[in-house]
């Protein structure tokens, strides 16, 4: 039978039971519509969480620990193997450490990540406790403040801060929804008092620790929430004011390591809780982790946190795959019932056939003809409706963000590899379907199909 032939006969047919056509289709659709709408949130998702990775500028940043022990067993931060055993006396992450890693090919900078609790006032204002983070004037074009409202850092040595959004509106008393350029126009260019603990090298060994004060101008307002910098850990993160990163070294601020090694450190030079490393290109990150971990220290990056989303999202995907596929396999059941039915209601017309000279192949072909075209018809609407599905919850879901405050993202995202995908997959689970009934109708005796009534 010749393949036009085919498709006219299947065609045929299908219009012949238009109505349960037309359900039998609609099933498929539906289970379509469940599996691209379920896939394409988990997709949403992971785009969502990858661009906002890819919008905070660490990528080509490394944070670099101390090789230490917790619980007996060497840590790295990554899940990797411990560099240092258990017994060996962790290196240093100290100002001959930080140098040596600058001295790699692959590094652009290396400098402390700085954390600063302290107490911050305006003008005989209520003190108010946050931390500041320490950055470099090479951030000053990070994504992390583009929406800076004033001005960034007239150097890296200058006493300027910038503050955050939510510690800006706290040290005002301003509602959390104040926008960042109302809480510019009443901040900046005023003063902002630091109130810090100063550690000092004592000539005999140890140090002291002083109360002092100073004063920095406020030249901008970050418009992040939660305080975003080219650092990582508690000094890119969280932090309410950000301070240039030299000025911030010269106010020898109290940190974590003076207390761990009893002021030896301090009388030797500055001894770091960890360095934040920058890359020539984010491309470079695993040579150099390689390389800072045979110098003895352990590394963490984004680009393990990205590694470890894929795995996390691959798992999701797979679970929203498979529950988005039973609707799907319920559809499928439809499709044998109705080509069971259709075989019962043509057996005359399927010995006619037989009788003047059509083959088993032939008979078996217009059955799998016409679940094709159901599966495919079906798949086309099911693609359809899980496109408008998705977009209605995003408009839904756009409408209430934007009434908390918040700016609207799209959590669903259909890209075209899973529009063909989903049409593939409904094909071949209706010509899967249509296997048994095609074969049941190859398998008619032309004799007693003629003589069925």
């Amino acid at each position: 039978m010749k393949t036009w032939d085919l498709l006219e006969l299947a065609s045929r047919n299908i219009r012949e039971s238009r109505l349960r056509n037309a359900l039998t289709a609609l099933g498929i659709a539906v289970g379509v519509a469940s599996l691209v709408s379920m896939l394409s949130l988990g997709i949403g998702l992971q785009r969502l969480a990858s661009n906002g990775i890819q919008r905070s500028g660490l990528l080509d940043t490394l944070t670099v620990l101390p090789a230490g022990n917790i619980g007996g067993r060497g840590f790295t931060g990554t899940g990797r193997a411990p560099i240092v055993a258990p017994s060996a006396e962790p290196k240093p992450l100290d100002e001959a450490a930080r140098l040596a890693i600058a001295k790699l090919a692959d590094v652009r900078e290396v400098y402390p990540n700085l954390f600063l609790p302290a107490e911050f006032r305006l003008e005989d204002g209520t003190p108010h406790r946050s931390a500041a983070s320490a950055i470099p004037f090479s951030s000053k074009d990070s994504e992390a403040f583009s929406s800076l409202q004033g001005r960034f850092f007239s150097s890296g040595n200058a006493a300027e801060a910038m503050l955050q959004k939510n510690f800006a509106a706290e040290l005002v008393s301003a509602g959390a929804t104040t926008s960042a350029a109302d809480l510019a126009k009443r901040l900046v260019g005023r003063k902002l008092g630091v109130k810090y603990a100063e550690r000092t090298a004592l000539a005999g060994g140890g140090y002291s620790v002083a109360f002092r004060e100073k004063t920095v101008g406020i030249v901008g307002i970050v418009d992040r929430e939660g305080g975003e910098g080219r650092g990582g850990g508690r000094g890119g993160f969280g932090m309410g004011v950000f301070l240039p990163l030299e000025y911030a070294e010269g106010l020898h601020v109290m940190q974590g390591s003076d207390l761990r090694d009893g002021g030896i450190g301090i009388a030797r030079g500055p001894v770091y809780d960890s360095l934040v490393v920058r890359l020539k290109s984010p491309a470079k990150a695993a040579s150099a982790e390689a390389a800072i971990r045979k110098m003895g220290f352990n590394t963490f990056s984004v680009v393990d946190v990205t590694s470890s989303l894929r795995q996390v999202f691959a798992v999701i995907d797979l679970f929203l795959g498979a529950f988005g596929s039973l609707a799907l396999a319920v559809a499928s059941i439809g499709i044998v019932n109705t080509l069971v039915m259709a075989i019962l209601e043509r057996r005359r017309e399927i010995g006619i056939m037989k009788a003047i000279g059509a083959s088993d192949t032939d008979v078996r072909m217009i059955f799998l003809a016409e679940a094709a075209v159901l599966g495919i018809s079906g798949g086309v609407l099911g693609v359809l409706l899980g496109w408008s599905i998705g977009r209605v919850i995003n408009f839904g879901a756009g409408v209430f963000m934007q009434r908390q405050g918040v700016p609207p993202q799209d959590f669903w995202f259909v890209p075209w590899w899973l529009v063909l995908g989903a049409l593939a997959f409904s094909l071949v689970a209706s010509l899967l379907s249509g296997a048994y009934p095609a074969a049941r109708a190859a398998r008619l005796d032309p004799v007693e199909a003629l003589r069925y009534e």
